[in-house]
C-alpha cells in the first residue's frame, strides 16, 4: 500500500465528505427501494450502506479494541473477505428485511462518530498503520457509491412500471453534434504504464513497468448510440461472424437484440435511465454493453478494442474532465464538438466505462496487500476483462489514468461503452 498522503485533518475532512455523499445518493429512494435486489450480481442499496460501514468498523475500529455495533452484522455485511469469516450469501441479500433502513442509518452514524473520534485521538504510530486503511476505505466507499446507482437502476428498470430514481433531474443540455469520428496516432516504442506512486492507488494498478507498444490509432471520442443503431440495423445481432464464440452463445441464450435497458415502442427506441424512460439520443455515448457487444461492434466497424496499455498511453496527461457522479447528471452526455487544438481524445474520463481487449491479470512484480485486505483485487484476476476511464456514476476524485476496473465479459448493467482502436 502506498504511503498515506493526506494529513490527519485532510483525511477526516475526506471521511465526512465521502460518507455524506453516499447518504445523499440514497435519499431519493424509498425504504422499499433500498431493499430491492434484481439479480445475483447486484446488491440492495441498504446492503451497500451497511457494508461500507462494516468495512470501517471491521478494519479500523475493531483493531483499536472497539466493540462492534452489533456482533451479528459481520455475517450479514461482509462481502467476500474469507479471512474475516463466513457471510450471508450474495444472491440472498435482497431477503434481508432486517435490519431496517433506519437501523442501518443508525449503524452508519455510529461508525462515523467513532471513526471521527478515533482519528482525533489515535497516536501517531496508530495513524501510520490505520491512516492508509481509512484512505482505502474511502475509495472502497466511492466504488460502492457507483454500485449503489447502477444496482438501483437495474432494480428499477426490471420493474414493469419503470419507476424513476428521482422525480426531478437537472435539465439536459441540447445534444451537440459530436462530428465524425477522428483518429489520433501514437508512435511505436517502449512506454511506462501503471501508477507512478503519487497519491492513492489500488494495489492492482502497480507496479509501474515498461511495455513495448506497437504504433496504433485511437478514436478521438466514444461510440455513440446513433453509430450503434447502424450496427443493429445492419444485422449486428444476427451475424455470427461478428461475434466471439461465447458472445454468440450469450446472444442466443439471452436473446440480445439491443443494449440493456433499450426497448422498442412503436417506431421509437426508448431507454430506461435513472430519470425514467426516455427516447434514445443518437449523439449520446452508447452504454450498458457487454464486452461481447463492444467487441462485435468494433469488428463490424473495421476496428478493434484498445488494449489497456494503449488506453493508458493515450490518457497520459489528458484532463480529468467528463460527466461524473458529482454533477448528478447520472447519464452519459454527448461529446463536445471536435477542437483542432486538442491533443488528447475527447471523453477519456467519465460518461461510460470503456471496454478494453485486455484480460484482467497482474502486472509484473505485483504483490497483494498483507492480511484480509489482500483479497481486495488479486483473487479476482481470472475470467474478467479490464475497463478504463470511469463513468457518469463514478465520483470524479476516484478516477485516474492508471485505474483498472474489471467485470466478466457478459456484464451489461454498468455504464459500460466503448472506444475504437486500429493498428497504425
Amino acid at each position: 500500500m502506498p504511503a498515506i498522503t493526506p494529513s490527519r485533518d485532510e483525511l477526516g475532512r475526506r471521511f465526512t465528505e465521502v460518507r455524506g455523499f453516499t447518504d445523499t445518493l440514497h435519499r431519493p429512494l424509498s425504504a422499499e427501494d433500498c431493499g430491492l435486489q434484481s439479480m445475483p450480481d447486484a446488491s440492495p442499496t441498504k446492503w451497500h450502506l451497511a457494508h461500507t460501514a462494516w468495512f470501517f468498523e471491521n478494519f479500523v475500529l475493531l483493531p483499536l479494541g472497539e466493540a462492534p455495533f452489533n456482533p451479528r452484522y459481520g455475517f450479514l455485511f461482509n462481502s467476500y473477505y474469507e479471512a474475516e469469516g463466513p457471510r450471508h450469501e450474495r444472491p440472498r441479500r435482497g431477503m434481508l428485511s432486517r435490519p431496517s433502513l433506519d437501523e442501518v442509518r443508525r449503524y452508519r452514524a455510529d461508525v462515523d462518530r467513532r471513526v471521527g473520534q478515533a482519528l482525533k485521538e489515535m497516536s501517531a504510530e496508530r495513524f501510520a498503520a490505520l491512516g492508509p486503511v481509512i484512505e482505502l476505505g474511502l475509495h472502497h466507499e466511492q466504488q460502492h457509491q457507483e454500485l449503489l446507482l447502477t444496482d438501483i437502476l437495474h432494480a428499477l428498470a426490471s420493474n414493469p412500471l419503470r419507476p424513476a430514481y428521482r422525480e426531478s433531474a437537472p435539465p439536459r443540455p441540447r445534444a451537440p453534434d459530436a462530428g465524425p469520428m477522428g483518429w489520433i496516432a501514437h508512435d511505436e516504442g517502449v512506454r511506462q504504464i501503471g501508477h507512478d506512486g503519487a497519491g492513492f492507488s489500488f494495489d492492482n494498478e502497480g507496479p509501474r513497468h515498461s511495455v513495448y507498444q506497437r504504433a496504433f490509432l485511437l478514436a478521438d471520442r466514444l461510440v455513440t448510440c446513433g453509430e450503434y443503431l447502424g450496427f443493429m440495423s445492419n444485422g449486428g445481432y444476427t451475424r455470427p461472424e461478428l461475434w466471439l464464440s461465447d458472445g454468440w452463445a450469450a446472444v442466443k441464450a439471452e436473446r440480445w437484440t439491443m443494449p440493456l435497458y433499450w426497448a422498442r415502442k412503436g417506431d421509437m427506441l426508448e431507454a430506461a435511465t435513472l430519470d425514467g424512460v426516455r427516447p434514445v439520443v443518437p449523439n449520446e455515448p452508447v452504454c450498458h454493453l457487454s464486452y461481447y457487444e463492444a467487441d462485435a461492434f468494433a469488428r463490424w466497424a473495421g476496428a478493434r478494442l484498445p488494449t489497456e496499455a494503449e488506453w493508458e498511453i493515450a490518457a497520459e496527461g489528458a484532463p480529468l474532465q467528463g460527466t461524473f457522479a458529482d454533477g448528478l447528471a447520472l447519464h452519459p452526455r454527448p461529446a463536445a464538438p471536435p477542437d483542432p487544438a486538442l491533443t488528447h481524445p475527447r471523453q477519456m474520463f467519465g460518461d461510460v466505462w470503456q471496454w478494453t481487449s485486455s484480460a484482467y491479470s497482474s502486472y509484473p512484480g505485483f504483490r497483494p496487500l498483507d492480511g484480509a485486505l489482500g483479497e481486495y483485487n488479486g483473487k479476482f484476476m481470472c475470467n474478467q476483462i479490464v475497463l478504463r476511464g470511469g463513468s457518469c456514476a463514478t465520483p470524479a476524485s476516484h478516477i485516474r489514468a492508471s485505474y483498472r476496473n474489471f467485470f466478466p465479459a457478459s456484464a451489461r448493467w454498468q455504464f459500460s461503452g466503448l472506444r475504437l482502436a486500429r493498428d497504425a
